[in-house]
């Protein structure tokens, strides 16, 4: 199992921290490479944060309207699981 970390990106030098807004996926649903994940407020700027793998989105470490600084771990993704949309075949 690839699990690849989804981390909040570089903010400005002057923001320290910034809001998360909504997550567009859940846990267990299939995700693209460079899809947005969930949006990051600062008092400036609403930066998109795009998956850096595709794959299922496995854990979600931060809910919506919590606040973040930059580098701290949102999710991860398995980068070898199958999203929940495709039913495991029957033995």
């Amino acid at each position: 199992m690839a699990i690849i970390d989804v981390v909040v990106p570089q903010l400005s030098e002057s923001i320290s921290e910034a809001s998360l807004l909504e997550w567009k996926k859940k846990v267990g649903e299939a995700v693209t490479q460079d899809e947005t994940l969930i949006e990051v407020e600062t008092d400036k700027v609403v930066l998109e944060v795009p998956a850096p793998a595709s794959g299922v989105l496995t854990e979600i470490a931060q809910g919506d309207g919590s606040t973040v600084t930059s580098g701290q771990l949102l999710a991860k993704i398995d980068t070898e699981a199958k999203g929940a949309a495709a039913a495991p075949e029957a033995a």
